[in-house]
């Protein structure tokens, strides 16, 4: 009986050890997870609209994929949208939106498609250009040849940011001033 214990226990004290080694990372890194976090979304709102100030709303308006919005003085918003192409939310794109109210610019904060395939999506200028000018959910799309899932999550991501922005437009615009 002894000997059916022992590794028992010993397997229990390894569990336990490597569970509070992982709960102390965690807590070790948390605040600077959330650091580069910020600084990934802000250079990126900078890479949409140049050097400018922000206000990060305090609401995503319970929308779906929304991650954040931000809005400048002058009236544009970004939204942060994570969506599934191949990859299970492997799309995290912040689409810029002119004052007024059509998509300007698509930033990539992250791509978690397949290199070569789906991240055609980013790496063709042309594909995301077709996007732009766009004020309303629904934009008509070109797949790129290869990246159809990806293509299409785009597509989702870029309707979410639109129907997000016109159904709150507002509230975002009231929230930067």
């Amino acid at each position: 009986m002894k000997d059916n214990v022992k590794p028992a226990a010993v397997l229990t004290a390894i569990c336990v050890i490597a569970a509070l080694l992982l709960v102390f990372a965690h807590e070790l890194t948390k605040e600077n997870i959330a650091k580069q976090k910020e600084l990934r979304f802000s250079n990126s709102v900078e890479a949409l609209f140049g050097k400018t100030d922000s206000t990060l709303l305090d609401t995503t308006f319970d929308a779906e994929g929304v991650e954040a919005i931000a809005v400048t003085p002058d009236g544009k918003t970004a939204v942060q949208v994570i969506a599934d192409g191949y990859s299970k939310e492997g799309i995290n794109i912040l689409v810029g939106i002119d004052e007024n109210g059509a998509v300007s610019g698509i930033e990539f904060v992250s791509l978690g498609e397949t290199p070569g395939l789906g991240s055609k999506v980013r790496d063709d200028e042309e594909f995301r250009k077709q996007f732009y000018g766009d004020n309303a959910p629904d934009v008509d799309l070109d797949s790129l040849s290869g990246a159809t899932f990806s293509s299409k999550g785009m597509k989702a991501a870029v309707d979410t940011a639109l129907t997000v922005y016109t159904e709150n437009k507002e509230a975002i615009l009231n929230a930067g001033k």
